[in-house]
C-alpha cells in the first residue's frame, strides 16, 4: 500500500470512491470514513472523486475501508499509486458512455409513450383496444424507470439510508408515484370509476421526467470528466529522465531516482529534470510554461534553474536542490489539484431545498390521506389514495429538475455561437456576481511575443539602413528578437545580404563581416565589452527601457550606429476590453511574473492601474486569495501554464483559447479566440442566465406551493372542488412548459440586444 507522511507524522492515504455525485454524498462519505479505527481525518474531493485519509499507522486497513465504503452505498475503486490508471477517470468514462445510451433510449422510448398517450391524434392506434394501448404503454414505461432511471432510487435509497432526502428523492418519489398510479388505473380501473373519476394514465410524464433529468446528468458527466485533464497534461511535462554525473561518468537514470545534490547534464533541446542551480556553462532556457515570457532566459554559473523547462541552445551542468514534490513544477500540480477539489457543485442548492422540500410533500400527503380516509363524511379508499396521489404528482419535480438545465443548456449554446464555451453551468451562476477581473499579461494583454517597435539611425544613415545590416545577421539565428527582426525587413521589404566570419555570442549578441565592415549586433553589454563608442545610443536605450521595451544595438568598426527597440505590446482589443468591464462596473487588474516597468508599461497603455508586477507562479494563486479575502469575486484571464494554479483559484478562471491547453482545461470558461472583448461579453451572458434560472424556480416552487394544497382539498369546503390527478399533471407539466419557454426566451433577449455588435 503506498503512503505519504504529513507534518505531525501520520500517514495518509488516497481512494478513489465511485457514485459520489452532490455535497450530500460527500458529508456522507466523510462521515464513514472517520468512523473507521485508527483514522484521524478524512477529506473527499468531489470534483476528483478521491478521498485523502490521515490514519495512523496501525489503522483497520485497505478491507475495512472497501467495506465500509460499500456499505455507505458507493463503491471502492482503488488506492492511487497501486494502479497504473486514475480508477476514478476510467469511472466516469464509463459512466459518461452509459449516461449517453440511457439518453438515447430514454429520448426514443419516451417519444412512443408520448405518441400512445393520445390515440386521437394517431389514427392507426384508433382501431386498437384501448387496454392493449395501456398495456403497450406499461411495458414501454418499464425499462425507462427502472433502467434509464435507476440511479434515481439507488441514490434516494441512499439518501434514505442516511436520513436525507435529495433531487434523487423528488425524482423517485414523482415518477414512482405516476407509473404506480397508472400502473393500479391499467389493471384496476374500476377501482377509480367506483369513485366517479376516468382511470387516466401518467406514463408520459413519468418517462419524459426521467429523461429529461438524465440528460442533465449526461451534460454535468461531460462537463466534470474535463476537470482531472489538467493534471495529466501537467504531469506530463515532467521529463521522464535525467543524465547525471556520477564517479566521473554520465548516466542515464529515471527521473525518480534523482537525489539532492547530484550533478544533472543538460544538453541543447532538453528539458530540465529537475530544480538546481547552474555549476558550469551557459545557455538560453524556455521557461514560458512557467513564467509565460517569451523571451528565453541566459543561465550561467550561479542561475536556478526548474524542471519542465526546455533548454534551447547551449549545454550546462546543474546541482539539483530540489526534487519530486518539491520542484515548482509539482507544486503547480499541487495547488491546481487543491483549487479544483475547492469547487461547490452546480446542485447543492437544488439538493438543499429537497431536504426541506420532499418531507413537507410528504407530510401533507400523508395528512391529506388521513383526512381524507378518516375525518370527512362518507370516506371511501379510493378517493383518500387519489389525494394523496395528486399532491405527490403535482409536487413531482420536473420543473425544478429542468429549471436550471434548461436555462444552462441556452446559455452556453449562445456563448458558444458567440466564441465563449463555458464548461459548466456552475461557470455561469458564478460569473455574474465577479466584482474584479485579473488579466496576465504575456499573452493575454500582450500578443505574447516580440514586435520591432522603434528604429533610431546615427546621423546620415536611415532606418532601414539599421534594419539590413540587422536582418542580415539575425536571419541565422532562431532567438524571439532574432525572428521579430526579420518579420519586421519582410514585411519593409528588406533582403539579408550575405555574411562572413559569423559568430554566436552567447547571452551578448553575434560579430560578423558585412560588405568587408566589421559589425556588431546585440546587447549593452556587448557593446561595452567591445568598447563601442555610443554616440548618445545609451541614453535612448535607457529611455526606451523604462517604457518596458528590450534594446539591440547596431554597430560598425567600433563605433554604434544604430539602435533598435523590441517589445512585446498590447492586443487591439484589450484597451477596449477594460474600458468595458469598468463601464459594468468592476475594478481591473493585471499580474505578471515581468518585471516592474515593463509591467507599468503595458498597464498604462492598456488602462489598467493595479499592476501586480514580478510575482512567482505559485504566487499568482496567493495573490488571488488575497483579492478574495478582501471581499472580492475574483476572475483570472490567462492563458499559460503558469496561470493554471491562479485560474483554478480563481471564483471564475478564463482561458485564452490559443493558449495552452492546460490553462484551458483549468478554466471555467474558454473563448475561441483571442478577442478579450469576448471577456464582459460572458460576463453579460451570465447575468442574464442567472436572472432566468431565478425565475425558472420561482415558477417552478410557485406552482409546486400553489397545487399542492389545491391537491390535498383546500378548494373543497369552500367550493366543492378537488384537484383531479388529470389536473395536477396538466399543471406539473404547465410548470415545466414555463420553465423552458422561459428558457427560450433568453434566446430571443440576447438576440435583440446584442444583435449586430461582438
Amino acid at each position: 500500500m503506498v503512503h505519504t507522511k504529513d507534518k505531525s507524522g501520520g500517514e495518509k492515504t488516497t481512494i478513489s470512491v465511485g457514485g459520489m455525485t452532490c455535497a450530500a454524498c460527500v458529508r456522507r462519505m466523510e462521515s464513514a470514513l472517520k468512523s473507521i479505527e485508527g483514522v484521524k481525518d478524512a477529506a473527499v474531493n468531489l470534483a476528483t472523486a478521491r478521498a485523502t485519509l490521515t490514519h495512523s499507522p496501525e489503522w483497520a486497513g485497505a478491507e475495512e475501508l472497501k467495506r465500509v465504503i460499500s456499505d455507505t452505498g458507493y463503491e471502492f475503486l482503488g488506492i492511487l499509486g497501486e494502479v497504473p490508471e486514475d480508477p476514478a477517470e476510467a469511472a466516469r468514462k464509463k459512466e459518461t458512455k452509459e449516461l449517453k445510451i440511457k439518453l438515447y433510449a430514454g429520448a426514443l422510448l419516451s417519444l412512443l409513450i408520448h405518441a400512445g398517450s393520445m390515440p386521437h391524434r394517431f389514427p392507426f392506434l384508433k382501431s386498437v383496444p384501448r387496454q392493449t394501448v395501456l398495456l403497450s404503454l406499461l411495458v414501454l414505461t418499464t425499462p425507462v424507470m427502472f433502467w434509464v432511471g435507476r440511479r434515481f432510487y439507488v441514490g434516494a435509497l441512499k439518501a434514505a439510508r442516511q436520513k436525507t432526502t435529495d433531487m434523487n428523492t423528488l425524482v423517485a418519489v414523482g415518477t414512482l408515484s405516476a407509473y404506480l398510479y397508472s400502473a393500479v388505473a391499467t389493471f384496476w380501473p374500476e377501482f377509480f370509476t367506483r369513485a366517479g373519476i376516468p382511470p387516466h394514465v401518467y406514463f408520459d410524464s413519468a418517462a419524459m421526467i426521467i429523461t429529461l433529468v438524465i440528460l442533465g446528468r449526461f451534460l454535468e458527466a461531460r462537463a466534470k470528466g474535463k476537470t482531472s485533464t489538467a493534471i495529466k497534461k501537467l504531469m506530463g511535462l515532467k521529463p521522464k529522465t535525467a543524465r547525471v554525473i556520477r564517479d566521473g561518468k554520465e548516466t542515464d537514470i529515471p527521473i525518480e531516482a534523482l537525489v539532492k545534490e547530484d550533478i544533472v547534464l543538460v544538453r541543447p533541446g532538453e528539458k530540465i529534470a529537475t530544480d538546481g542551480i547552474v555549476i558550469s556553462g551557459t545557455s538560453g532556457v524556455d521557461e514560458s510554461m512557467l513564467t509565460g515570457e517569451s523571451l528565453p532566459v541566459t543561465k550561467q554559473a550561479g542561475s536556478e534553474v526548474f524542471a519542465g523547462t526546455l533548454n534551447k541552445s547551449g549545454s550546462f551542468t546543474f546541482k539539483a536542490t530540489k526534487v519530486g514534490a518539491e520542484t515548482v513544477l509539482a507544486q503547480i500540480i499541487r495547488l491546481v489539484e487543491e483549487a479544483q477539489g475547492s469547487k461547490a457543485p452546480i446542485q447543492r442548492f437544488a439538493d438543499k431545498v429537497a431536504s426541506i422540500f420532499v418531507p413537507v410533500v410528504f407530510t401533507i400527503a400523508v395528512i391529506t390521506f388521513i383526512i381524507w380516509y378518516f375525518l370527512v363524511p362518507e370516506p371511501l379508499l379510493s378517493r383518500a389514495l387519489l389525494n394523496f396521489v395528486s399532491v405527490l404528482i403535482i409536487a413531482c419535480p420536473c420543473a425544478m429538475g429542468l429549471a436550471t438545465p434548461t436555462a444552462v443548456m441556452v446559455g452556453t449554446g449562445l456563448g458558444a455561437e458567440n466564441g465563449i464555451l463555458f464548461k459548466g453551468g456552475e461557470s455561469l451562476e458564478k460569473a455574474y456576481k465577479l466584482t474584479t477581473v485579473v488579466f496576465d499579461k504575456t499573452g493575454t494583454l500582450t500578443k505574447g511575443e516580440p514586435e520591432v517597435t522603434d528604429i533610431l539611425p546615427a546621423d546620415g544613415l536611415q532606418p532601414k539602413d539599421i534594419l539590413k545590416i540587422a536582418v542580415s545577421i539575425e536571419a541565422l539565428s532562431e532567438h524571439p528578437l532574432a525572428r521579430a527582426i526579420v518579420e519586421r525587413g519582410r514585411r519593409e521589404g528588406v533582403s539579408p545580404h550575405p555574411v562572413h566570419d559569423f559568430e554566436a555570442l552567447s547571452g551578448f549578441g553575434a560579430r560578423a563581416n558585412l560588405n568587408g565592415e566589421k559589425v556588431l549586433l546585440g546587447n549593452l553589454r556587448l557593446m561595452e565589452k567591445e568598447a563601442v563608442q555610443m554616440q548618445g545610443f545609451d541614453r535612448s536605450a535607457r529611455r526606451l527601457a523604462d517604457g518596458g521595451k528590450t534594446c539591440v544595438f547596431a554597430a560598425k568598426d567600433g563605433e554604434a550606429v544604430g539602435l533598435i527597440a523590441l517589445s512585446d505590446v498590447s492586443k487591439e482589443s484589450a484597451r477596449d476590453t477594460v474600458s468595458a468591464l469598468r463601464h459594468m462596473g468592476l475594478h481591473v487588474a493585471m499580474i505578471t511574473g515581468d518585471n516592474e516597468k515593463t509591467a507599468r508599461a503595458i498597464g498604462q497603455a492598456v488602462g489598467i492601474d493595479q499592476v501586480m508586477a514580478e510575482v512567482l507562479p505559485a504566487d499568482k494563486a496567493s495573490q488571488i486569495r488575497w483579492l478574495q479575502e478582501q471581499g472580492q469575486v475574483v476572475a483570472m484571464v490567462g492563458d499559460g501554464i503558469n496561470d493554471a494554479p491562479a485560474l483554478t483559484t480563481a471564483d471564475i478562471g478564463i482561458a485564452i483559447g490559443a493558449g495552452t491547453d492546460v490553462a484551458i482545461e483549468a478554466s471555467d470558461i474558454t473563448l475561441i479566440t483571442d478577442d478579450l472583448r469576448l471577456v464582459p461579453t460572458a460576463i453579460k451572458l451570465s447575468s442574464q442566465t442567472m436572472g432566468v434560472i431565478k425565475q425558472n424556480l420561482f415558477w417552478a416552487f410557485f406552482y409546486n406551493s400553489l397545487g399542492i394544497p389545491i391537491a390535498a382539498g383546500i378548494l373543497y369546503p369552500f367550493f366543492g372542488i378537488l384537484l383531479n390527478p388529470v389536473f395536477a399533471a396538466a399543471a406539473m407539466a404547465m410548470s415545466s412548459v414555463s420553465v423552458v419557454g422561459n428558457s427560450l426566451r433568453l434566446r430571443r433577449s440576447w438576440m435583440r440586444s446584442n444583435f449586430g455588435r461582438r
